[in-house]
């Protein structure tokens, strides 16, 4: 019931793989601790619903209650909407999308982060098969007409504005505000044209390290600056000293994928090891090889040799 990507053999898998059927796919961005997911999933038993949430509280709570009833078409992801269109996607395959409530980001300068802009319609468009749509509900006006402005800009939808259906009203966020007296706004956004740009998957490698020769160091001190890599930021959070060397708690960001990982720099039988720690079965992305390149960087100026680099 729960994705862990970096456990599948290929990005996307296959539905059929990924649900042990086929059927209609849905991806529902945000389901919060999954009331509306459940109701979903058990009045359509034929759909295949693919959830997406940052809060790893709601992923629990939407969890047990989908193990609580019996829910079995529903599969969890931890982490970002977009990461999952992209990634866990067949492109074509998708039938609808769900946006319930999404976070508005209402102040100007953060609103780069909403994710309804012209952008993600575009990708989106490469993921839905023809004909399928996007449903979207919140009780954010501004937010609202942003979002059917930057769909329409993309020139790939024919926009609708409709009442919003009762049971898109019955999620954790539409109660609350429904109690506070809110208006709510919806619309439907259906696929008419395919954006050309190619969005394939994220590339992931199998190895991040590198070999080192020299002593290891008593103390390892790292700056929390700023790293640059690939579409993003790492930063060294923490070093911690342990019986083999020194642990380095990481944290990577890249376009639609954040991950604290551990970093290791410890003895082993061919030299000094630095790399990726597999505690956590992270995703060795780019941006995480990047994070080994800037270690073993600095490991070189406190005289350390590197004499193999698998980063």
């Amino acid at each position: 019931m729960l994705v862990r990507p970096a456990l599948l053999p290929v990005w996307p898998p296959r539905v059929a793989d990924l649900f042990g059927r086929e059927g209609p796919l849905l991806l529902e961005v945000g389901f919060g601790d999954g009331r509306f997911t459940a109701e979903l999933a058990k009045a359509h038993p034929e759909w295949l619903i693919l959830g997406a949430e940052v809060s790893a509280a709601s992923v629990l709570r939407a969890y047990r209650r989908l193990k609580r009833e019996g829910i079995g078409n529903v599969r969890l992801y931890h982490g970002q909407g977009p990461f999952a269109l992209r990634n866990l996607v067949p492109p074509g395959s998708l039938r609808r999308v769900i946006v319930n409530f999404p976070d508005p980001w209402p102040k100007k300068r953060h609103q780069r982060k909403r994710l309804l802009q012209e952008g993600f319609f575009r990708r989106l468009s490469t993921r839905l098969m023809g004909g399928g749509d996007l449903l979207l509900t919140t009780d954010h006006e501004e937010y609202f007409r942003f979002a059917l402005e930057e769909a329409k800009r993309s020139g790939l939808y024919r926009v609708e504005v409709k009442e919003p259906p009762e049971a898109h009203l019955r999620t954790k966020y539409a109660l609350k505000w429904k109690e506070a007296g809110r208006t709510f706004f919806h619309a439907v956004f259906t696929k008419v044209a395919e954006d050309p740009t190619p969005w394939p998957p994220i590339r992931r490698y199998e190895v991040a390290h590198a070999l080192l020769r020299g002593e290891l160091p008593k103390e390892l001190t790292l700056a929390k600056a700023p790293v640059a890599i690939p579409g993003g930021v790492a930063v060294f959070l923490e070093v911690a000293r342990g019986e083999e060397g020194f642990y380095v708690l990481t944290h990577v960001e890249e376009e639609d994928l954040t991950q604290d990982l551990l970093l290791e720099v410890r003895r082993s039988a061919h030299g000094l090891y630095a790399g990726v720690s597999r505690f956590g079965s992270p995703l060795i992305t780019e941006g995480v090889k990047e994070a080994v390149r800037a270690l073993v960087r600095e490991l070189g100026r406190v005289g350390l040799e590197v004499v193999q680099d698998h980063t």
